[in-house]
């Protein structure tokens, strides 16, 4: 979607959207329009009793003979604007356009008094609001639906040029969030793990340096935990490190580290066969950290970071682990394999220590659709957030409320470490039927050493999560906003 920012309606619009907060007037356009019209609009917002309440729409059909449509969308109270909220007044309109079957359409926004939101950054979140909502997946369908995405918006606003300016940094933004919710909705026949690391080959264009390693390379580093998912896999696996230089020469890195899972079976400890189709997505860390990656280096991030995604398929054959295995891992420690579908901790635990050992990061953030258990916990209002750093903890917890991509932080202790020791080995890859989200997390901890670390459960937001006006796609392209916005926020120079 092409989207203009003008400072002013171009006069052959057949579509007028007027975005309106409760008790604003009519902006330029839509006062023109209703004069031309004998006051049609002021008759039809009194009858429809339109206030500009927060998510109301009223349509009206052929106010005058120029323009077919005028359809006003509320976005609430002054008092309570911000960027979260008109992002979503933004995806509602390009819900309700979409809906019309309009290829284009012209925007004005009238905001009354509030002082809370800038002309320009008002307009900037309606139009990233926009453009996240209108996505698609249908590459597959050889019919096409009759919904089609937009083509282009103007908007019109004072400040159009600065609009421009934030819109280029919030677009790239809104790619990463794209590409993340494709490579999840992606098939699992196509998008093996060595598909993944092509396609992450291609955020070089954007400048991101990758690096691919390969089985003989990972088994020469000792990476006997995620090799051991692997070998029941016709697909080799693969880790792709991406590397943005953005920040000063010599600066320690960000880390951020995902898990990919291209298709989980559950190995030998199979899984049920009903909803096993969903598994495709269990690779949601991973192209979440993609798609960040994509977007830090498009808006020209000024910081160093790494992303770092270990891509594996854990399929079945008679070379497939076996529960009561034991591998090594890269760490030197060794793991009790007690349940072939624990797998993505396995993976994340050679990928952290090699990210730490080799780039000393300040932080890591690693991302996994990891738990079933903390669907059980959190539905799918929250991510799961453990962390051994609290101001690590809070600055994402802070991007999540401004996002709306939330977290919700849960306890590490010795207590529920000590259910993950084994008899027979360092530890094991399971701590039993209870915190089964906090023993993964525990497990996951013994690989960072002391470096500030946090772990993000995404099992119940990366895929199959609540729709919302900004997003109604399968995959969700989960934690890009977010994380993007803590960077930002805090690791930018």
């Amino acid at each position: 979607m092409k989207i203009n920012f003008l400072s002013k309606v171009p006069a052959a619009s057949k579509l007028l959207a007027v975005v309106i907060a409760e008790g604003a007037d009519l902006p330029t356009a839509a006062a023109a329009l209703d004069k031309s019209s004998a006051g049609r609009l002021t008759q039809a917002v009194k009858s429809a009793r339109f206030t500009g309440k927060r998510e109301q729409v009223l349509e009206i059909i052929a106010p005058n003979r120029g323009v077919d449509r005028c359809i006003l969308v509320g976005a609430g109270p002054t008092s309570g604007l911000n960027v979260r909220e008109l992002e979503l007044t933004g995806g509602q309109l390009a819900g309700v356009l979409m809906a019309a079957k309009v290829p284009t359409a012209s925007v004005e926004i009238a905001l009354g008094d509030s002082k809370a939101v800038a002309a320009e950054v008002a307009a900037a979140a309606i139009a990233s609001g926009m453009a996240l909502r209108n996505y698609q997946f249908n590459i597959y369908k050889t019919k096409k639906p009759e919904t089609k995405p937009l083509a282009e918006v103007h908007i019109a606003t004072s400040r159009h040029m600065a609009a421009n300016g934030l819109f280029a940094s919030a677009h790239a933004v809104v790619e990463g969030v794209h590409l993340a919710r494709n490579l999840v909705n992606e098939p699992a026949n196509i998008l093996h793990p060595v598909e993944f690391a092509n396609r992450a080959k291609a955020l070089s264009k954007a400048g991101v340096k990758i690096e691919i390693l390969t089985p003989a390379q990972m088994k020469k580093l000792g990476m006997g935990a995620l090799l051991g998912v692997a070998q029941g896999s016709p697909f080799e696996p693969r880790l792709v490190v991406m590397r943005w230089d953005g920040g000063k020469k010599g600066d320690r890195p960000i880390a951020f580290v995902g898990k990919g899972v291209t298709f989980d079976t559950g190995g030998v400890s199979i899984k049920p066969a009903a909803g096993m189709e969903d598994m495709k997505g269990d690779m949601g860390g991973a192209a979440c950290v993609t798609g960040l990656m994509l977007a830090l280096a498009k808006r020209q991030a000024k910081c160093n970071v790494i992303g770092a995604v270990g891509l594996v398929e854990n399929a079945i054959d008679g070379a497939a682990q076996r529960p009561g295995d034991i591998v090594k891992s890269m760490s030197g420690q060794t793991i009790a394999v007690l349940n072939t579908d624990a797998e993505g901790r396995l993976i994340l635990a050679d990928v952290l220590w090699y990210v730490q050992d080799r780039f000393k990061p300040k932080f890591m953030v690693n991302l996994a659709t990891l738990t079933g258990a903390i669907l059980v916990a959190l539905g799918k209002e929250h991510a799961g957030l453990f962390s051994n750093n609290d101001e690590l903890s809070t600055r994402i917890s802070a991007a999540g409320l401004e996002t709306g991509e939330k977290v919700w932080r849960m306890p590490l202790t010795p207590a529920y470490d000590k259910m993950i020791d084994s008899d027979i080995a360092d530890m094991k890859n399971i701590g039993g039927r209870f915190a089964g989200s906090i023993t993964a997390a525990q497990f996951l901890q013994r690989f960072v050493n002391k470096v500030p670390w946090a772990h993000l459960d995404v099992a119940g937001t990366a895929m199959d999560a609540e729709k919302s006006a900004i997003n109604q796609s399968w995959g969700s392209g989960w934690g890009v906003r977010l994380l993007n916005k803590m960077v930002a926020d805090h690791y930018e120079k």
